[in-house]
């Protein structure tokens, strides 16, 4: 049976570390797959994210302290050398660097690396160390998205085109369900419109933005947050000071998405930053209406006819579509346009025919 390891940096609820769970829980029976996480220990990583409780026997911490680590390295060139996988995949940069590296020199056949954004590369240190990693070890390149391989091929002056596999949602779990019940299990208002937001709490995401924007829209209107993290303090007290207590209800972390995004009128991802984010492609597979930023490949995310971006950072023009997008009545599905362009089955297929092709050379191909 042939072993297949995906490298991440950490493993904490996020877009990235979702599709690496996603890839070994649909992979085919003749492989066998693992997630590396250069840092962190299993026991830290289950009660963050008590998902990862499920995949115990295929997760590998290497618990890598901040900083340069040589030892790191060595920890996966003799990890490599035990598990003999016929690939590694990496995704980000820093696992690019150590197992991209540890692969060349184990002989790995196929070296994948998929690049989740782009914004990272606007950093010279970052773009530098990209650049010749690539030239190095020349992996298989991956785009999430076709603005994030655009952005990849000017930055890190790429002669080639870049493969692009669009991220993929489980069609099967983030399905329509019933608003009422989805509601009550979260202790919402029955009675209001409610915009939903999930996602780590950070300051390129968002938060504030829409926060604010609430403070602009009828008051019939509320907003629930699904995630935590280090803004929540200060966007509870953007809420104190806004007097909007009543209309924003912070739910912390949340293990069943799919009722999240049910008992939700609206879902708004009002991101400084992205890459191919995965939240607006559950949300409209549940069949929520979506308004992203135009940052990234957000866009790339949304249904055309019934989803809707905005700039970011201006509470005004979202509040202003927000209250355009409560006024329309649309007859199209949403889940229609996330089943032809966001399934995860097609991007699980995408990434298994690249480890039964031949090997490629030089730094991508088309």
């Amino acid at each position: 049976m042939k072993t297949v390891l995906q490298v991440v940096q950490h493993l904490r609820p996020g877009g990235i570390e979702t599709i690496a769970l996603d890839l070994i829980s649909f992979a085919s029976q003749d492989e066998q797959h693992f997630i590396v996480s250069l840092e962190g220990d299993l026991a830290s990583a289950i009660k963050q994210w008590p998902k990862l409780a499920s995949f115990e026997k295929q997760l590998i911490f290497l618990n890598k302290q901040p900083g340069l680590s040589y030892s790191l390295l060595f920890s996966l060139l003799k990890l490599f050398k035990n598990m003999s996988p016929v690939a590694v995949h990496t995704h980000h940069i820093g696992p690019l660097l150590y197992a991209g590296l540890a692969a060349r020199l184990s002989s790995v056949k196929h070296l994948i690396h998929t690049e989740h954004d782009a914004w990272h590369l606007n950093d010279k240190k970052r773009r530098l160390l990209q650049r010749n990693a690539i030239k190095v070890l020349h992996p298989t390149l991956i785009a999430d998205a076709k603005t994030v391989a655009e952005q990849m091929k000017i930055r890190l002056k790429s002669k080639h085109k870049i493969r692009v596999i669009r991220n993929g949602i489980n069609c099967e779990t983030f399905t329509p369900g019933n608003k009422p019940s989805a509601r009550a299990h979260f202790d919402l208002p029955e009675d209001k419109v409610i915009i939903g937001c999930s996602g780590r709490m950070e300051k390129v995401k968002g938060q504030s933005v829409l926060i604010n924007a609430l403070s602009i829209l009828p008051k019939h209107v509320h907003l629930a947050f699904a995630g935590s993290g280090s803004t929540e303090a200060a966007l509870r007290e953007l809420v104190d000071m806004l007097a909007l207590n009543e209309r924003v209800h912070f739910l912390g972390h949340v293990d069943q998405m799919p009722r999240f995004y049910q008992s939700l009128d609206i879902f708004c991802l009002p991101s400084l930053n992205e890459g191919f984010p995965l939240s607006p492609l559950e949300a409209q597979a549940c069949n929520i209406t979506t308004l992203v930023t135009n940052v990234g490949a957000s866009k790339e995310t949304v249904c055309p006819v019934t989803g809707r971006y905005v700039v970011p950072n201006n509470a005004s023009a979202m509040a202003k579509v927000l209250k355009e997008m409560l006024m329309t009545v649309n007859e199209c599905s949403p889940r229609t346009f996330v089943e032809q362009h966001g399934n995860l089955r097609s991007m699980i297929n995408a990434y298994a025919s690249l480890r039964h092709s031949p090997q490629f050379t030089g730094v991508c191909y088309e």
